[in-house]
């Protein structure tokens, strides 16, 4: 390398440009050169094939392995095996060295029988009409004694995402939560229809009371993954809108009845007033008892007649205002090659 930096100098080339190229520092050249000379590489690492005198040997590293996959030691990490063998007098390597060597054989991700839990994501599920898919999740609501909430339970219709039944209560329990379901239910006449329930892991929500009133009812049941709010989009949605919305108080609340009264203006509003984008701009009340087809009709009839009025300010289509199809809770993903292909095997 010297060489080359030497005869690049000698034609013309200027030494710092020469050093930069061959990726090394000017002082180093220098310190190479002298007495016009060039010197050896004094570097202890320089020396060619030069094996540190500590390094583990193949048959050491053997021993390494053959002792960790030994039936008294194959579940535990080094840090368990090393102090053992001290116990009993022997000494093969430090830990340091048992965990590089079992972490280059792809040994050390995990010791032990155990496999890491996997839990499968829920099956997908699928309503196209009000009152075949309902989700539910409890929420807090702050008081003004520090520490203390309020609970709000809250059960919506997926298909229409109208707020079907809500109570706000002072404590958790499953007690609660299968009285105003057991409320809902009949108020929304399900008797005799399939219902599909769906919400988290939480105890009110596989107590026995609540398990024994939907088993009682012919309720199917959905849960989600343990800390997996995603699973449950749709409620978790629902308290979003309603934390957000503009009259959501700026202070807590004093009793539950201010709760309940606050709570009832909200389903109000959500119900019969707000227009869904999800539902193409109709009210989930509308969309629940059957009235948005109309509504829909009636606003594609206002724009084809306005397009034909004036045809001039329409480019291309004028705007969809058809119904929106059934929603699908936790739907799957597609796999790889569907993603590339567009196509699902059957």
């Amino acid at each position: 390398m010297i060489c080359l930096i030497e005869e690049a100098c000698t034609n013309g080339a200027r030494l710092f440009k020469a050093c930069g190229v061959v990726g090394i520092s000017v002082r180093t050249v220098q310190r190479y050169r002298q007495h016009g000379t060039i010197k050896a590489d004094g570097r202890k690492a320089a020396a060619v094939g030069r094996v540190p005198p500590n390094r583990l040997n193949k048959e050491e590293r053997g021993d390494i392995l053959e002792i960790s996959n030994k039936s008294e030691y194959v579940n535990l990490p080094p840090s368990q095996i090393v102090p053992d063998l001290a116990d009993k007098g022997l000494y093969v390597a430090s830990e340091s060295s048992f965990y590089r060597i079992l972490r280059d054989n792809k040994l050390l991700a995990h010791r032990g029988k155990a496999n890491a839990p996997t839990r499968k994501r829920p099956e997908p599920l699928e309503a196209d009409g009000p009152n075949q898919l309902w989700s539910w999740d409890i929420t807090y609501l702050p008081s003004t004694i520090k520490g203390a909430f309020f609970y709000l339970y809250l059960f919506i219709d997926l298909f229409s995402r109208k707020i079907v039944g809500w109570e706000v209560y002072e404590e958790e329990s499953a007690e609660h939560a299968a009285h105003i379901f057991s409320r809902t239910y009949i108020r929304e006449g399900i008797a005799g229809n399939k219902l599909l329930l769906h919400s988290d892991n939480g105890s009110p929500m596989k107590g026995a009371t609540m398990r024994a009133t939907l088993q009682n009812l012919g309720v199917q049941t959905s849960f989600s993954r343990p800390s997996v709010s995603n699973d449950n989009a749709f409620s978790e949605a629902m308290f979003r809108t309603m934390k957000y919305h503009p009259a959501y108080p700026d202070k807590p609340f004093d009793t539950v009845e201010e709760a309940r009264q606050w709570v009832k203006q909200f389903q109000h509003w959500y119900n019969e007033e707000h227009r869904h984008s999800a539902l193409n701009f109709v009210t989930p009340a509308q969309r629940h008892r059957g009235e948005d087809q109309q509504i829909l009709r009636r606003r594609s009839e206002v724009y084809t007649s306005a397009k034909a009025k004036r045809p001039e300010r329409w480019s291309g289509k004028s705007r969809n205002w058809e119904r929106p199809d059934g929603v699908i809770l936790n739907p799957q993903k597609p796999r790889k090659n569907e993603e590339k292909t567009g196509v699902i095997a059957n």
